[in-house]
Formats: C-alpha cells, structure tokens, sequence
C-alpha cells in the first residue's frame, strides 16, 4: 500500500457476527464499489488520475482517531426489492437508512464531481456515507446549517499519546484550537496535517472548511480516490478505508454501512438523524465525549423553581 499509516489506536470492541457477515455478503457480490446512478461503471479510460501532492500523507487521515462502532440494523432494506435511493418514505425502510438532507446532498455533489474529475476511481456515494456514519454519526445527525456548517465544531480526542496516537500540533491551533497537540476535526474526521493538503471547496464560497460537510465530503473523495485506486475493486477499497484509518474493526464497520446504504436510504430532515452511541475507544460501557465541556453538577431541587436540565451538547465523531 502506497500510503503510509500512522500509529495503530487502541483497538474497540472485537468485531461481532454482523459486521463479519456484511463484509462476506459484500466480497461475494463482487460489487464493493459500484455506483448506484443511471450512467453504470465508469472505466479508467482516458488521461490517469493525477495523485494528490503529499498523498502519502503523515498517516491515516483521521490519526487513527476512535470511531463509533454502532452495526446497522438486522432489519435492513430486502437486497432482492431494494428502495428507491433518495425520497423513500422513512416507513419504508428503517430509521437508521435515513441521511439528513443536507448530508446527503454533500455526498452525492462529491461523487458526482469524483465522477467527472476521477472517472477511473468509481467512488460511490455510499461509501462516504458509511465513513461519515462512522466517524461522526452524520455530522451528529445532520446539525449543519443552510449552507453545511456544522452548529458547532466536531472534535475528536486529543491526541496526545494518551490512549491514542501522539501527534503534536501542526496547525498551530487554527482548525481544532489546540497548539499543543493535534485533534481530528470535522463531519469527516481529518486530522489538521491531511487536511492540510486534503483540504477542497465543495460548495464554492471560496473556503476549505474541514467543518463543511461539502468541504469534507469532496476531501474524502479526493483521498480515498488517490494513489491510482479503483474503488470497484475489492482490493482498492479495503486499501483505501484502511488508509483513513489503519483498523480492521474499522474497516468491518465501514463495509458494513457501505453494504446496508446500498440497499437503500431515505432523506430525512437535518438535525432529527440518529446519533451514534458505541465508541472504539469505550471499553468501561460508556461513552465519552471528548469534545463537550465538563458537565455541570446539578443544583439541588427548590420547590417552585423548574430543575429541568439545559439541552447535552451532540456527541463528536471518531
């Protein structure tokens, strides 16, 4: 593999049945990476795909930061009748099958875009939305605004050697405020370095935002489509999840979406999706929040004045 993967995290939970049986269903579909859109397969053909300046990068893109562990539903769409892929009524398929709107818009403007400039790359749009299933919950369920800023930065753990990898500050704290060390940061989960160069405009104000889903979502495009790669290839898939980050739990999680989004999805408002719960590295049963200040200790009940708690900050992605 041409990329060169930072340090191994500490690893979550074993990967269950589930997640096993996913990835065997995929690999005997021999259809890992095939887009789900009118045009079919696209070919290599033509002038190859120019590699990314410093796509070898310093590591995974993501540092090898914790990732949410949730499998998708039993339930999931029948493979054999699948639904429509966009606009499906959310009582047609399960809950966990809807994309906030937005989010979902990003990913398939980033494919579509892959699909122009990386033709030989196959990138489909489901395969972002695993990765962004995985590293942040869909931008916490679709907390973004009209233009795909999240409501408030996604920051993953500090990563100071402390139960995860070291890397200290690159970015001099302009994207995850830490001039110490670094922070994965974003819907997308990239650490400051890789998206240093990673980093694209994906809605075209002019800015590589890192907390833009379409910022982050064209970045991810870019670099799971770099080093020659044909996503539509068992090989090169696995390749390039494992260069986002270097797990195999992690890649059993992500094939696990990647086939439970093909069967189909649904758009759901932004801000109502389903958040995440299970984190790698959450081995006590509970689930941390790296990102959220310090909760504050409850007052004691006075009669006649409300005690209802201020509304928990949304969880951070991987």
């Amino acid at each position: 593999m041409a990329a060169h993967f930072g340090r191994r995290l500490y690893k979550g939970a074993a990967t269950t049945a589930v997640a096993a049986a996913a990835v065997a269903a995929l690999t005997a579909s021999q259809a890992p990476g095939v887009t789900v859109d009118d045009q079919g397969r696209q070919t290599a053909t033509g002038a190859a795909p120019t590699p990314d300046v410093n796509a070898d990068g310093d590591g995974a893109a993501t540092g090898n930061s914790p990732y949410y562990t949730d499998l998708p539903p039993l339930n999931s769409p029948d493979p054999a009748n699948p639904a429509p892929t966009v606009g499906t009524p959310a009582s047609r398929t399960p809950a966990e099958a809807g994309i906030p709107a937005t989010v979902l818009d990003a990913y398939r403007k980033a494919e579509a875009e892959l699909r122009d400039t990386r033709p030989g790359c196959n990138l489909p749009w489901q395969l972002l939305a695993a990765i962004g299933k995985v590293e942040s919950g869909q931008a916490r369920g679709g907390r973004v605004d009209e233009n795909g800023t999240t409501l408030s930065p996604i920051l993953g753990p500090v990563l100071n050697g402390s139960g995860f990898a070291h890397i200290s500050d690159t970015d001099h704290g302009a994207y995850d405020g830490d001039t110490t060390y670094d922070r994965a940061i974003g819907p997308m989960q990239f650490i400051p370095s890789t998206w240093a160069w990673a980093g694209r405009d994906g809605n075209g104000d002019g800015k590589k935002d890192p907390n833009n889903v379409y910022d982050a979502a064209l970045a991810a495009g870019h670099y799971l489509c770099r080093n020659g790669w044909d996503l539509s290839d068992d090989g090169d898939l696995r390749s390039a999840i494992l260069s986002y980050n270097n797990s195999q739990d992690y890649l059993n999680t992500v094939l696990s979406w990647l086939e439970y989004y093909r069967k189909g999805t649904h758009s759901i408002p932004d801000g109502t999706g389903t958040l995440p719960s299970g984190r790698s590295d959450d081995s006590t049963g509970t689930h941390p929040e790296p990102s959220s200040p310090p909760k504050a200790t409850p007052k004691p009940h006075k009669p006649g004045k409300s005690n209802k708690p201020s509304e928990e900050p949304g969880k951070p992605g991987g």
